[in-house]
Parts: structure tokens; C-alpha cells; sequence
């Protein structure tokens, strides 16, 4: 009687764990040969773009998952530019990847490309227009995990901006008469806006060979402009910031560095005389949240 009652108990359990993993509520994290499936848990720098706040539904990236022990290639790696696309609650790829033995280096960037021409020179640019969806679209993101082994658990990528980022704020001289009008424009001289992106380092290079381009920034607020720019170096004092308000034109000339990854800010303070345009060079900041 205690083996019988054992033996129904054996298959009690078995059932209970069949119903589990066999129940289309619950798709199976194991394929049939006993390979775990790759999961991901992206997180956008400080947590806080792509709607200026973080990730949003429909965002999608573009994921690399190479062997460690070989060369990181444009194709025939474990996975190429895979695209995983965020559900609102997590990220989904268009179809199950599972895992190998061994050990692996994971890559992503957004926004997700459909043709990649080459993991270590990728030819990007940012918008001219700024505007409205350019400056989203400028915003390059990189992430990395290395040496990963084949689990159950999610792989963690944290992404980081690997352009620059400058933050005009315009400011009323002693001098300036009335209030700055609400449909300023404000443009970015003179840089370079081709780059090539290593995939694997998460590193944006200025195209040697690029032509210099005037952005044009975004509008975030009242008297406040932002733009995307490739890093680059300005060493020689040229036409920087241009800001047109009321038909007229506020130029600053300056020499510039634009560091990767990080966010400048200046205020520019106009006065009666657009000739008599100052500047103030503020903070530096890492992992902007817009």
C-alpha cells in the first residue's frame, strides 16, 4: 500500500510539472534539445529616450550575439541584428533564440537599423532638422554585455548615449527689450554630422572626410533649444550658435569640444546689440534623461 501510494504521488507530481511548462499561458523557456531561451532586460540611460523618459511600446533594437572566442562579424555570429521590440512590459524578438554551451558577448544599439554594412565602421548621421523626430533619431544608443553564459535569467544591458548633446538657454541681457519670442530658431554651426560606430566598443567617430552642416535644435521649452552632434573637436574659433528671434540674428563664434556621451549646456545671453552676444559655458552632464 506505501509503494502504491507513493507511486501515485510520483505521478501526481509529474503531472502538476507537465500542466506547468505544457500550458499555453506559460511558453516554454527550454526547447526540446534542453537549451535555455535568451531573454532581456534593457535599461535606457538613467532609466529616463526614446519618449524623453524612457523606452516606450513598439521601441525596437538591434541585438548581436557573438561567441566570445571568435570575431565579432557583420554576419554569422549567434545572432544578427536581431530585432527585439518592447512590449510595454518586456522584449520580445520576432522569433525564439535559445542558447549554446560556451560563452558569449551581447551587443545592441538603438534605434534599430534594417541593413547594418559593418559592425566596426557603421556609417551613421545625425538630422539636419532637429526639430521633430530628427532629434530622436540622432540619439544613438549603445549597449554591452560580455562573456555571457547560457541561463534562464534575463541578460541585463544598460544603454548609454554615445553622441553629444548641447543645450542652448537664452537669456535676457540688461539691454534686450521685451521678452524673447516663443518661435526663436536656434542653429548649430559648422560640425561634421557623418560618423562611423563601432558596434562592439559603443563608439562614435567623426567621418574625417565629412562636410561641416548647420543643425537645426529642437524646441524643448520656452527659451530652450537642444541638439544632437556628433563628438568632434572645433579647434579653430568659427560660427557656433546662431539664434534668429524677431528677424533678427544672434551669432557666437567659438572654438568647441563636443565630448561623447555627454550633455553641454550653455546660456546665451542676448542684449539690444545682437553684436554684443555672450556666452556662458554651464555643467557637463552623463546619461541626459532627454
Amino acid at each position: 500500500m506505501h509503494n502504491i501510494k507513493s507511486f501515485a504521488s510520483v505521478l501526481f507530481l509529474a503531472s502538476v510539472l507537465a500542466s506547468c511548462t505544457d500550458s499555453p499561458n506559460e511558453p516554454a523557456t527550454i526547447d526540446s534539445k534542453g537549451k535555455p531561451e535568451m531573454k532581456f532586460s534593457l535599461t535606457h540611460p538613467s532609466q529616463t529616450r526614446a519618449t524623453d523618459t524612457s523606452f516606450e511600446q513598439g521601441d525596437a533594437v538591434g541585438l548581436y550575439v557573438a561567441e566570445e572566442s571568435a570575431s565579432f562579424e557583420i554576419a554569422g555570429n549567434a545572432v544578427n541584428n536581431e530585432r527585439l521590440v518592447f512590449s510595454g512590459s518586456d522584449w520580445r524578438s520576432d522569433r525564439k533564440l535559445y542558447w549554446d554551451q560556451g560563452s558569449y558577448n551581447v551587443y545592441a544599439y538603438y534605434p534599430r537599423l534594417d541593413h547594418v554594412s559593418s559592425v566596426s565602421d557603421l556609417p551613421l548621421q545625425v538630422s539636419t532638422d532637429q526639430t521633430a523626430g530628427g532629434y530622436e533619431a540622432s540619439d544613438f544608443l549603445h549597449a554591452s554585455a560580455l562573456g555571457v553564459k547560457a541561463s534562464q535569467n534575463p541578460v541585463s544591458l544598460t544603454f548609454r548615449h554615445i553622441m553629444s548633446k548641447l543645450t542652448v538657454r537664452l537669456i535676457k541681457g540688461e539691454d534686450y527689450e521685451g521678452e524673447i519670442p516663443s518661435d526663436a530658431v536656434v542653429y548649430v554651426h559648422n560640425t561634421v554630422t557623418d560618423a562611423t560606430v563601432d558596434l562592439a566598443a559603443g563608439v562614435a567617430t567623426r567621418d574625417p572626410r565629412g562636410q561641416r552642416h548647420t543643425v537645426t535644435a529642437r524646441r524643448n521649452g520656452q527659451a530652450n533649444y537642444s541638439a544632437i552632434v556628433v563628438p568632434q573637436r572645433l579647434d579653430n574659433r568659427v560660427p557656433l550658435i546662431e539664434v534668429v528671434a524677431n528677424g533678427v540674428s544672434f551669432l557666437y563664434e567659438s572654438k568647441f569640444q563636443f565630448k561623447p556621451g555627454m550633455h553641454h549646456i550653455v546660456s546665451l545671453v542676448m542684449d539690444k546689440n545682437p553684436e554684443q552676444v555672450k556666452i556662458e559655458v554651464g555643467g557637463e552632464i552623463t546619461d541626459w534623461n532627454q
